[in-house]
């Protein structure tokens, strides 16, 4: 859906009812540092690294489905993202219908049902279908409603919580007319919430409003206020219509930044805005870095951006011309307030960098003080593609001749590690492997090790000390499958989403 600028709003900030009762509830996050994993990709950066030492990956402690109605064949739904409290209760979104959701906590050791809510959100159309995306904050898990609303559920870890609803709208205005926003409103990526309280996601709205909301980025504070901006304002840029769908934003360390990915409905911009009003910062259009065409944003896609400890920002895109780079796309690369395009990776399809620090990797001799850690599949049959499926480690600063295209400079290849279990779809193929099914995958600097899922039905352990997949565990007899995301759990379980299950693993 396409506006023109005069239809646009530049910002609403609408009071919310009963400020006071929400003072409290979106409290800091105080439990960052002792192991809980409280937001998809850990934290608000994005970075995936665990503050706590990962279990050996000997046995499935307990599995449950994250889809109740899980579709024949290929599984093109991106499932949300399991979280873990300090308390290690695991919340898990759950897909129980062709577009139904409730959230289950579970108790992190046994896997027995402490609770479950069923909300009204309803995932945008897609290409793949999006998740469930909720977030923890103090004592209190959000979750993505109708309507655009927040369920505030106090108390995860006890069997019973009040129930509170956010509106980033106003609660007034959704009461006046609550089937219009029933209708036309959804929130259309993961919660994100900063070490401050605030709590940040992308909408859409699907028809008129009498407030005449417009598809864009919402912000609620810690006392409740609500307030919003058009993702054709945001970027100036009136063919934008929407904030990328999966996409959930990122926030600079100092939580200053905010980073979303805003799209046209096939290309558009990084934007960078002041996370406390919401306003322009800088833009950057995303530019394929080898053809200089626009790179695609494709509703498919669960890439979000990650945020570097030097500030540098990186997010996923698919190339253009398609699929010229053997549909791997592009990992773009900014510093932080986006004015500078750096060094790209290559691979950034549906894929959520992770942060690996440089110290656990000891065949590293440069001088970047991080790296990353990106799938690498090479998909089979895709132009020069070969079903060579790897890994990679890559230096953020340092340089190399894209392995597809030559003539493109990317991120110098520290270390990849390839798949090692052959895929049979592609027998005139020598060497092909199943793919690497990872939007995200989990840093485990205790043992210098990275958990990463893969489409043969294993959760492998990539020890980055001696480049080899050194432990590894049966989940299921393979699928393919939406990539999914990979946790570590406030006692060291790993959880991992295989053929549409969500396992609990550990020693």
């Amino acid at each position: 859906m396409v506006y023109t600028m005069q239809a646009l709003q530049s910002r609403i900030i609408i009071p919310m009812l009963s400020m006071v009762a929400f003072a409290t509830m979106l409290s800091p996050d105080t439990a960052a540092q002792t192991g809980a994993w409280l937001t998809p990709s850990h934290d608000a950066q994005h970075s995936a690294v665990s503050s706590v030492r990962s279990q050996a990956l000997k046995t499935i402690h307990w599995s449950v489905p994250v889809d109740l109605a899980p579709p024949a064949g290929e599984i093109t739904l991106h499932y949300g993202s399991p979280l873990v409290t300090e308390a290690n209760t695991v919340i898990v979104p759950v897909k129980t219908g062709a577009n139904n959701f409730r959230v289950e906590a579970r108790n992190g050791k046994s896997g027995a049902l402490l609770w479950a809510l069923k909300t009204a959100y309803r995932a945008p159309a897609a290409s793949f279908t999006p998740g469930l995306g909720p977030t923890i904050s103090g004592n209190h898990l959000f979750i993505p409603d109708g309507a655009g609303r927040i369920l505030a559920r106090q108390n995860p870890d006890q069997a019973k919580g009040s129930i509170t609803r956010l509106n980033f709208y106003g609660e007034q205005n959704f009461l006046a007319n609550p089937a219009v926003y029933q209708r036309n409103v959804q929130i259309d990526t993961p919660l994100t919430m900063d070490t401050r309280g605030n709590l940040y996601f992308g909408f859409l709205v699907l028809g008129p409003t009498p407030i005449n909301l417009q598809s864009g980025i919402a912000r609620i504070a810690p006392d409740g206020s609500g307030t919003w901006v058009s993702a054709a304002t945001a970027s100036g840029d009136p063919l934008i219509s929407e904030v990328a769908i999966s996409c959930a934003p990122a926030v600079s360390a100092d939580g200053s930044m905010l980073y979303v990915a805003v799209s046209d409905g096939r290309s558009g911009y990084l934007l960078a805005l002041n996370s406390a009003t919401l306003a322009l910062i800088n833009r950057v259009r995303l530019i394929d870095p080898s053809s200089g065409l626009d790179a695609f944003i494709f509703d498919g896609s669960s890439a979000t951006p990650t945020v570097g400890p030097d500030g540098d920002v990186y997010f996923g895109v698919l190339e253009n011309p398609f699929p010229s780079h053997n549909d791997r796309g592009w990992l773009l690369h900014f510093n932080q307030d986006l004015s500078k395009a750096k060094i790209p990776g290559s691979f950034g399809w549906d894929d959520t960098a992770t942060i690996v620090p440089a110290s656990l990797v000891s065949r590293y001799h440069g001088t970047s003080t991080y790296l990353l850690m990106t799938k690498y599949n090479n998909y089979a049959g895709i132009t020069t593609g070969d079903g060579h499926n790897r890994l990679a480690i890559l230096d953020p600063n340092a340089t190399e001749n894209d392995p597809v295209i030559s003539t493109t400079s990317v991120m110098n290849e520290v270390m990849t590690v390839l798949g090692v279990t052959a895929d049979p779809n592609f027998p005139n193929f020598p060497g092909a492997v199943r793919e690497w099914c990872i939007n995200t995958a989990a840093v485990d600097p205790f043992t210098k090790s990275i958990l990463a899922n893969s489409e043969d039905g294993n959760l492998y352990r990539w020890n980055l000390t001696s480049n080899s997949l050194s432990q590894a565990i049966k989940l299921s007899s393979g699928a393919s499958e939406a990539y999914t995301p990979t946790v570590i759990g406030s006692d060291g379980t790993a959880y991992a989403i295989n053929f549409a299950v969500l396992n609990a693993i550990g020693h």
